[in-house]
Formats: C-alpha cells, structure tokens, sequence
C-alpha cells in the first residue's frame, strides 16, 4: 500500500515537471496560431497577437504601436536585441544619430529594418516576418549582441486584410493549383494598395498617406545601416535580390554599389546551396527616390528590394507556366532565408557598414550649395511642412537681395531679384543628399 502512493506520488511530480519545461519554451508561429505557417493565410490581427505573444514572453522583443492605418489597423515595429541592448535603446540611438548631425562617434552595433508587407496581396512576406522574428530571438541569440534588429511586419494591413479575405472566400476545400480558378483571380480593388488605393510603395517621399506618415516618423529616428523591403512578384519569376539593375543614381556611393553586391553573394550561397532559383540586376532599378529601397538609400542605408514569386494570383498554391507547383510555404522559406543571411553578412561586416554610413553624411560635394525657392505662400508652406517630415533643414532670406545661380526655368545661369522671407534650402546639412536628388533639375 505504502509503495502504492509512493509512485502515485512520483508521477504527479514527473507531470508537473516536465509541464514547467513546456510552458517555459516561447511558441513557434505555427504553435501559437494553431496551424503550420504557410497552410493558411494569417489576418492582420492574428500577426498581432502573436507579436504582443512574444513581447511579454522574451526579453529580446520589445514592440511599439507606431499609429493606426485608416481603417484602425495598429501599425507595429517590432525591436529584436539582445537585453542589454534594448534596456539602452535610446542610448543606442542617440548616439547613433550623433554620428549624423554632429560628428563621427564610436558604434559597435549595426541596426537593420527588414519591412514586410507595403503591398498587402504579396502576402509572404508578412508571414515570413513572423518566422524571421521567431528564428531571431530562438536560434541566432548570438545575432544579437551586435545588432538592433527592426521588424515592420506589415506596412500596408488594409491591403492585406482585403486580400486575406478574398482568398479565404474564394478558394476551393482543397487549394487549386490552377491559374484560371477564381481564388487566383483577385478582383479589384485589390491587396495591394491601401484604403485609398495608393500604392505605399510610391509614397516613401511625397507622404500623401497617413501610413507613409507615420512610418517616416520613426525612420528618421533611427535611419538604419540596412533597409530591406520584402516584395513579390510574378509567379513565374525566380527570386530576386540585389545588387539593382543599373544605371545607379550620381548619389549612390561605390560603397553602397558595392555592399548590395557582397549582400547579393551570400545570398546566392545559401540559395544555391538549396538549389533555389534567382536572379539580380536585370530590373529594379534605384533611381525614383519613392520606393523602399531608394529613399533608404538616399538616406545612407544599404537600401534593398526582395522579390519573391508569387503576388496576388499565387494564393496557397499554384501551378506555374513550367509545370512546377509553387507554394506559399515555400514562398515564406525563401523570404525568411533571405533576410536572416542578410542580418548575418550585416553583423559580420558592421564595422565596414558603420563608417561608411558615418562618412556618407560628411561628406558634402553638391554641384549647387542652395536652392532658392519662391513662389505662393500656401505653396511654400506646403513644401516646407514635407521637408520638415524628412528632418531636412532650411531657412529664408532675410533681406531682398540680388542671386547669380541657375534659373531652372529658364535653364540658364543668370541674376535673379529675391523678395524676404524667400526660402533657402541648403545642400550642405546632414541630409545634403536627399536634398540634391529631390531638387535636381
């Protein structure tokens, strides 16, 4: 009897044991949703709670709500680091920005945003960005000693939400593979544009959009080593990742011409290493300084665009035109893969990334030092309203005064009268350079 309730005894301790260790683990995406990643499509509010999940659950995660798109969807970054890092956040990121405005400073950690999402019915990327941030604070700690790592998981939720509901709607039992099925027929208005059918990724300058302007807030408080936008394409296409088709725009530093390539090769190794197609250069070019790759660019970063196949007709399988069955699973693989191993050549080179992010702000050549501006009042206002949202300097004259410079309407050197309160933006501030490519004749 006595050894009876001995073992009885011992089995509750053995459950109740083994029971601590399981809650102690922080679920995967697939545990948390309650389905594999890559099954099913995931709504805006499910990517949410599975981030909210990981931020009470590991001390490498802290998010932050940056606003709400128009239809009240919560626009979220999501901050991967180690802990000491985060506890000194802002430290980091003041000094960081000292770098800028000032004077070079001594950093040692490298900051990366991946965005996910800026079109809503490309719809692997934000998925993947659940598993990068999963992957990141599981199986690459190490990572994160040396870098703060900045997750956008869906820049466009309006879209995606749209898409995501169309596609549940419409697709078979059993996902068909075929093209001309209807759940591969997005009617429009469709996921990739936001509430107001803007395309967002048009809009990273202009900031017509409340989503545009939201974001931007944020990115000039921390204006990253590395920017990557994660897209999708045709879904007969092969992945595409940098380096960009040329010609490069006259503001693109060899350094940054050269970086996208050492970027562009670890991808390659890892993609042939798991005999995945791709391709580079052919398109995507960095000139229109509107997109997610350019103005990062324009902005000192190691500005990128990913693409991989699928886009809004892909759905959670189909059949391309070479017979192949593309999935969304493997869609996420290959996005989750692309930015890991680009965090990966980051911190190894950060040190490289950092000094010529420092130098890119220092160094100040402009063929014109001031572009002179007048015109309506409500004009002007208007367009110093935009220059303070890119945290772009500028002034006005004091006095009418008499200028030699180049007339762009009349497109020739020449004197010209100035009223006060004329206003003056110079080429030779922090952010000299955006300021060449959007007033460049």
């Amino acid at each position: 009897m006595f050894e009876m309730k001995y073992m009885k005894s011992f089995f509750c301790f053995v459950l109740v044991s083994c029971f601590t260790i399981v809650q102690g683990q922080i679920q995967s995406p697939d545990d948390f949703l309650g389905y594999p990643i890559g099954s099913q499509f995931s709504f805006h509010h499910q990517v949410i709670d599975y981030l909210d999940y990981l931020d009470g659950e590991s001390s490498q995660i802290r998010i932050e709500e940056y606003g709400k798109s128009y239809e009240g969807r919560p626009l979220y970054l999501v901050f991967i680091s180690s802990e000491e890092n985060l506890e000194h956040l802002q430290d980091i990121r003041n000094n960081h920005l000292d770098a800028i405005i000032n004077s070079p400073t001594s950093e040692d950690k490298v900051i990366i945003w991946l965005s996910y999402g800026v079109h809503g019915n490309e719809s692997s990327s934000t998925e993947a960005a659940l598993k990068t941030a999963y992957d990141l604070i599981t199986t690459k700690k190490e990572w994160l000693n040396n870098s703060i790592i900045i997750i956008d998981p869906c820049l466009n939720p309006d879209g995606r939400d749209r898409y995501v509901q169309f596609y549940k709607q419409s697709k078979n039992t059993s996902p068909g593979i075929e093209p001309i099925l209807r759940e591969h027929q997005e009617p429009w208005h469709s996921g990739r544009t936001n509430h107001y059918i803007f395309d967002l990724n048009r809009d990273w300058v202009w900031l017509t959009q409340i989503e545009s302007q939201h974001r931007i807030k944020y990115y000039q408080k921390w204006l990253p080593h590395i920017h990557v936008d994660f897209h999708e394409q045709n879904f007969n296409s092969p992945y595409y990742f940098a380096p960009a088709s040329e010609p490069y725009h006259d503001m693109i530093t060899d350094f940054q011409r050269d970086f996208q390539k050492t970027i562009g090769r670890n991808n390659a190794k890892v993609f042939d290493q798991n005999g995945w197609l791709y391709f580079t250069r052919q398109v995507f070019d960095l000139l229109y300084p509107g997109y997610g790759d350019t103005y990062p660019i324009f902005s000192g970063s190691i500005g990128m665009t990913y693409e991989q196949a699928g886009g809004g007709r892909a759905g959670l399988k189909v059949k391309t035109d070479n017979g192949q069955i593309l999935t969304l699973k493997e869609r996420i693989e290959h996005h989750v893969t692309s930015g890991l191993t680009t965090v990966e050549t980051a911190i190894i080179h950060r040190k490289q990334l950092i000094d010529n992010f420092q130098s890119y702000f220092q160094s100040q050549e402009p063929k014109y030092k001031h572009y002179i501006l007048s015109g309506p009042e409500s004009t002007l206002r208007s367009l110093t309203k935009l220059l303070a949202q890119h945290d772009i300097e500028y002034g006005h004259l004091e006095k009418q005064q008499s200028i030699r410079g180049f007339d762009y309407q009349f497109q020739k050197t020449q004197n010209n009268q100035f009223n006060p309160g004329t206003l003056v933006v110079s080429a030779t501030q922090p952010k000299g350079k955006l300021v060449q490519v959007l007033f460049e004749p």
